[in-house]
């Protein structure tokens, strides 16, 4: 399946509609952008710029998401800013935070960003229930299956 991002005219993106492949690809074999999104401008005659974006990030660095903007010049999605004191980076075209974040957690699970203190935090295990996966400031507890806010 093609997936395809509509832009607004600020390059936000509105919505992300699939297309079969068998429209984008009517050989089998190459995919071509444009037949996806003359199908999506028959269908939807009044919407914005189409924009063909990967479930699996690897067309324009992410998968697009309501609220993302597109940046031409690096042909990338770009995600929304986490927190206010966050800077886009020219080069990755990822957010970047006011400090790097600790070494020793590259996979990005044991530390939480805290906005008040323009600090990464170690989300308080002693007063968490079950077991945490971090993800922002949230985080996922396995016992209650549901997302619960971190507090610091």
């Amino acid at each position: 399946m093609a997936h395809f991002a509509e832009l607004d005219g600020n390059n936000k993106v509105i919505r992300v509609l699939v297309v079969s492949n068998a429209v984008t690809t009517p050989d089998g074999v190459n995919e071509d952008d444009q037949l996806g999104i003359d199908f999506l401008n028959q269908h939807f005659p009044n919407s914005g710029r189409w924009i063909q974006t990967s479930y699996n990030g690897n067309r324009r660095k992410r998968y697009a998401g309501k609220g993302f903007t597109y940046n031409e010049e690096g042909d990338v999605f770009i995600g929304l800013k986490p927190y206010p004191s966050w800077t886009l980076n020219p080069v990755t075209h990822d957010w970047d935070a006011p400090i790097p974040r600790p070494e020793d957690d590259p996979n990005w699970t044991k530390y939480l960003w805290n906005e008040d203190s323009q600090t990464w935090k170690h989300p308080n295990e002693e007063t968490a229930e079950g077991t945490f996966r971090a993800d922002g400031d949230w985080i996922w507890n396995e016992e209650l299956y549901k997302w619960v806010k971190v507090e610091f």
